[in-house]
């Protein structure tokens, strides 16, 4: 499912404008983004978390030369499935 088909089956669900379903869409991706900028987290019970995970500094290779080279630590959004959506998957 790609965001316009995600904007469609919104707006059938909840019974509202197309238009609307996608300015709520991206209200709420926004959201997301600006909390996670911020360091902290989004709960949402039953559905999962989104948070922040810190991703150290590590040495990795380039695959053309062998060369070993530093790869920078790293700030990195994470989503953990909440119980309900893992039990409506299985």
């Amino acid at each position: 499912m790609n965001k316009s088909e995600l904007i469609d089956a919104v707006a059938a669900a909840a019974d509202i404008p197309k238009a609307a379903a996608g300015r709520a869409l991206d209200a709420m991706i926004d959201s997301v983004t600006d909390t996670l900028k911020n360091g902290d987290q989004v709960v949402l019970v039953g559905f999962g978390t989104f948070a922040v995970k810190e991703r150290a500094a590590r040495t990795g290779r380039n695959p053309q030369t062998g060369q070993p080279i530093e790869i920078k630590a790293a700030k990195v959004p994470s989503f953990k499935a909440g119980k309900a959506l893992k039990d409506a998957v299985n």
